[in-house]
């Protein structure tokens, strides 16, 4: 008889060579407990912690710590439904409110996870008749999406604009709608998508555009609106998905838009139809996280400083970083042995890093990804560039002389 767990005899024997070479499974780290946004116990050490995506240390913030508490006892915790059930309370109805008028916009669906926003939307909005055009270097939830569409699915080159008025042109004449969906800053790598080129090939082409600002939120643009605030072409953008899970240290996501037919996808998208509400603690805390970043604009402009000193400190010491400055910086390593040893030796020595390996990277090298946050201290900082220093000389990464 045929095993149904065959199919992951790949898995197995690829994680069992991680922990082999390693030591320890690089995919069951556990945070015993937070000491702070920056500081973690793991494995009884305080290790700082650079592999978490809380841009703006707001997983802290004692505004939604607060704010959860109140919600706890005076709704309960939890829903029980589905938001077209039961599981729309005053609250939820609120963030929706809130987050729409923050990005100014004319209404916002609020889903169970920032993953279930892309998997929804994108599934939803397209049809047989339609077409979906993504960038190569897509996350796996607009993937996702796209599997559950019955749209016709095409790929661009990653960041490639040109690439994208090409395919596009093809299909010119064609019935059915053109969706194209790029993200704001892309996160396994950081980079940085050109977003005012991909607008104008959406306006030449009259196809639509939505952009996943999971990791640009709170990040970039004057009020943290991500990269088309940034680049001053919002006016272009059809649906902005996203999370709260980054920015906002909370969990949950979100897709607001000016198209009043938002209203007929609640009732068309089955990720948000059949999938239990947010809890009202999540909830609250979301709104106080997101009243925190509108009234800590200092807290963007900390993030970049200190996202440019940790990738201009990488470049200093010789290892092979992102070329772009963003909150997500990847170090791209050549061997598969060497990122083993390399990333245990970051954790033995006080540094928590994100590991990603093939297939799941770029371009099938092995990478340690670092996310930045606004409140590092700039000794953090200069103390994870020199572990990362000696990590990369145990390893065999980076040369003596050199680093």
């Amino acid at each position: 008889m045929t095993s149904l767990f065959a199919k992951f005899n790949g898995t197995a024997s690829a994680l069992g060579a991680l922990v082999e070479a390693g030591g320890r499974n690089p995919f069951g780290v556990v945070i015993e407990k937070p000491l702070s946004s920056t500081v973690g116990l793991i494995e009884g050490r305080e290790t700082l912690l650079f592999g978490t995506n809380n841009y703006l240390g707001l997983s802290q913030s004692a505004r939604a710590i607060k704010a959860a508490q109140d919600a706890v006892a005076h709704y309960g915790v939890g829903t029980t439904g589905s938001r077209i059930a039961n599981g729309t309370q005053s609250l939820h109805r609120k963030l929706e409110t809130q987050i729409a008028a923050y990005f100014k916009r004319r209404d916002a669906m609020v889903f169970s996870t920032g993953y279930q926003a892309n998997l929804g939307m994108i599934s939803t909005l397209v049809g047989k008749e339609d077409y979906l055009i993504l960038d190569a270097d897509s996350h796996a939830s607009i993937y996702d999406g796209s599997r559950l569409s019955p749209a016709q699915v095409i790929r661009f080159r990653h960041n490639d604009a040109d690439d994208l008025h090409k395919r596009l042109k093809r299909l010119d004449g064609t019935p059915g709608a053109k969706l194209v969906v790029v993200e704001g800053i892309y996160s396994m790598t950081g980079n940085v998508a050109p977003i005012a080129e991909m607008a104008q090939v959406k306006r030449e082409t009259g196809s639509y555009l939505l952009v996943d600002e999971a990791h640009s939120f709170g990040v970039m643009g004057e009020r943290g609106l991500g990269v088309a605030e940034a680049a001053g072409v919002e006016a272009d953008v059809d649906f902005v998905v996203g999370t709260f899970s980054k920015s906002l240290g909370t969990v949950g996501g979100y897709c607001v838009s000016d198209h009043p037919e938002l209203e007929f996808v609640r009732l068309n998208c089955r990720p948000y139809m059949f999938t239990a509400s947010l809890p009202p603690e999540v909830i609250a805390a979301t709104m106080a996280a997101l009243e925190d970043m509108e009234a800590h604009p200092e807290l963007r402009t900390q993030l970049m400083d200190n996202a440019a000193r940790l990738h201009a400190g990488f470049h200093r010491i010789g290892l092979n970083a992102s070329r772009q400055v963003s909150p997500v910086i990847a170090v791209t390593l050549e061997e598969m042995g060497q990122a083993i040893v390399m990333w245990n030796r970051l954790l033995e020595l006080g540094v928590y890093v994100n590991l990603s390996v093939p297939p799941a990277t770029p371009d099938h090298r092995p990478l340690l990804r670092c996310s930045v946050m606004a409140t590092h201290t700039p000794a953090q900082i200069d103390q994870a560039i020199d572990i990362f220093r000696q990590a990369g000389l145990d390893a065999g990464v980076l040369n003596a002389s050199v680093a």
